[in-house]
């Protein structure tokens, strides 16, 4: 994976990639297009070149075999999300991890079962030692 943290742009590009999988520039701009929770209004050629972008990052791969390029991740998505939460937690948290758990149940409204599943995972944190 790249050094530097992904751009908003560039995480809404993988996002597309993990879901729909390997995909060439004309499906990813409709993807982009379709999130209508991303805002994303950016063009074709826009696309194509912050997916060249990202390939010289390392962020993507693209296969050049046939006459449409495809393009997937470097990275999956859980060890990118690790890599984010990382630097988040070491740089604006100072390294606390009760920090960063407090904020983030505080800043919006957990459903009952993904409190459940943090239950459950701390008890198996506790479990472990």
């Amino acid at each position: 994976m790249a050094s530097s943290k992904p751009t908003a742009a560039e995480l809404a590009i993988l996002r597309v990639l993990w879901i729909h999988g390997p995909s060439t520039v004309r499906a990813v701009h409709e993807a982009l297009r379709a999130e209508q929770s991303t805002g994303y209004t950016a063009g074709y050629t826009t696309v194509l070149k912050l997916l060249q972008i990202m390939r010289k990052k390392g962020r993507v791969v693209c296969d050049t075999a046939n006459m449409a390029h495809v393009y997937r991740p470097a990275a999956s998505e859980a060890e990118t999300q690790a890599d984010l939460v990382k630097d988040l937690l070491d740089g604006a948290f100072y390294g606390s991890t009760r920090a960063l758990v407090l904020r983030a149940l505080s800043m919006q409204p957990s459903t009952p079962e993904e409190l459940a599943e943090i239950r459950q995972l701390i008890e198996e944190l506790e479990r472990e030692g």
